[in-house]
């Protein structure tokens, strides 16, 4: 599931920034990030998202989209 998700990114993403998005980590893994120049994202098995509660560690942070 997130080797589709970050897949779909990465190929949405690529035409407009003009350059492969860096992507981090394995899907069996439960966590990826993918460097998209001036966003970084993370995808999360739920398992994962509830263990490091990135949420609470960032609380100050703006949220721009959350989805669950």
């Amino acid at each position: 599931m997130l080797d589709a998700l970050a897949d779909h990114i990465v190929d949405t993403v690529k035409p407009l920034v003009h350059f492969r998005p860096k992507t981090e980590g394995k899907p069996e893994d439960g966590w990826l990030v993918l460097d998209v120049g001036d966003i970084i994202v993370h995808l999360f098995t739920p398992d994962q998202r509830n263990y490091y509660k990135l949420e609470e560690l960032w609380s100050e942070g703006k949220v721009l989209l959350h989805v669950q």
